[in-house]
């Protein structure tokens, strides 16, 4: 009886011939794997936020909701999540501030409108204020 045994590698490359399991993965219906689990698909990445129609991005300086604070907002920048963290971490740096990326927008803290134009136009974006 003891010859019988096999390990439970052994037993799934004898069921799995080399190169099944690739086969299996590049399945795009495939939702769930014994051999990696939950299989989560990866969506095609796109634009967070949509450009406004003449172009330019919009500086707007808010307080409301935000306890007196004045943070500016950043909106009209039709790029991926990605760049635009990357984006706002560079604005953060240069205004030595903090801020966050949420919904397609950018938030800078504080009332820094000026050199935040001066730096978005040097990325090369045309830039208008908003509000007041």
């Amino acid at each position: 009886m003891a010859g019988n045994k096999i390990s439970l590698a052994d037993w799934q490359a004898k069921m799995n011939p080399a190169g099944a399991t690739a086969a299996v993965k590049d399945d795009t219906n495939l939702v769930y794997s014994t051999d990696s689990g939950k299989i989560n698909a990866k969506p095609a990445v796109k634009p967070v936020a949509e450009a406004f129609a003449d172009g330019a991005v919009r500086i707007r300086r808010e307080t409301k909701g935000r306890g007196g604070k004045a943070v500016l907002t950043i909106s009209g920048i039709a790029k991926p999540h990605d760049e635009l963290v990357l984006l706002a971490a560079r604005l953060k740096k240069k205004c030595a501030c903090g801020g966050a990326v949420k919904d397609g927008v950018i938030e800078i803290q504080g009332d820094k409108r000026e050199l935040v134009e001066q730096l978005l136009q040097a990325e090369g974006f045309k830039t208008k204020w908003a509000g007041g």
